[in-house]
């Protein structure tokens, strides 16, 4: 069987940060191995506060779990500290790990600042170089370019700025023309615009989803380009069937 790793922030509601991208690996047939970047408490309507895991015991995690099983793909979301964002970049350079997806995560669908001061530098200038794919939404693809995005044609500027960073593909999520949501992706050679219709109201990890199913597809032998096909679909599909559990935003089917 493949597996995929996600490395991301722990979410006690199970809609978003790592539980969510293991439910999302076993939907397509991928075992799902995880190690905590950061703990939160928080529920459907916000994030009261964050702790990330100490930095000895997460090297600890890293070594043992890479000593035994290589996983086939991997995806970071929430990694919250500095100095983590260097300890997993060092671990896929030192266990030549592949398929990494980088979900840039910067601030929560409530608000919060899911990352340290200089964290999302070191995310730029140590993961993107590593990735086979980063998966901004609109908001971090400014922060990264400093553009201010606009349209289309502002994403497909931020798109190839974004590439010039190192990653081999990118793909800018969050995009709204008049009756669809608009991913745009971009790998050195074309465009291409991935269009869903929008479905109304606020929804609980969708990038998380979206990055995990990314990493899965790739762990399974699938194109990026595939994978992010697939990634749409299966999201689109989750929205669709997303329930309230909470008095806050909607958990996704997955």
């Amino acid at each position: 069987m493949k597996s995929a790793l996600t490395i991301a922030g722990s979410d006690p509601t199970g809609g978003a940060g790592l539980q969510a991208d293991l439910k999302v690996f076993r939907a397509f047939g991928v075992h799902g191995l995880s190690i905590p970047a950061a703990l939160t408490a928080q529920n459907t309507s916000g994030i009261e506060r964050i702790s990330p895991v100490d930095r000895d015991f997460f090297l600890v995690q890293m070594d043992e779990l890479l000593g035994d099983i290589r996983p086939d793909a991997l995806k970071t979301g929430m990694v919250y500290s500095e100095w983590a964002v260097g300890v997993i970049a060092e671990m896929i350079r030192q266990y030549s790990l592949a398929n990494l997806v980088v979900d840039p995560v910067t601030v929560s669908s409530s608000g919060t600042s899911l990352v340290e001061d200089r964290t999302l530098d070191m995310i730029r200038d140590e993961f993107f170089p590593l990735a086979r794919v980063i998966t901004p939404n609109i908001y971090e693809a400014s922060v990264f370019t400093g553009l201010n995005i606009e349209g289309e044609k502002d994403m497909k500027e931020a798109a190839l700025r974004l590439k010039e960073m190192g990653p081999e593909t990118v793909v800018i999520t969050g995009g709204h023309l008049e009756r669809f949501t608009l991913d745009l992706y971009y790998d050195g050679n074309a465009f291409h615009d991935l269009e869903a219709s929008k479905i109304p109201g606020e929804y609980h990890g969708t990038g998380c989803a979206f990055s995990a199913a990314i990493a899965a597809c790739l762990a399974s032998g699938h194109t990026p380009l595939e994978s992010v096909r697939k990634a749409k679909e299966f999201v689109t599909e989750a929205i669709r069937k997303a329930y309230h559990l909470g008095r806050g935003m909607g958990l996704l089917y997955l």
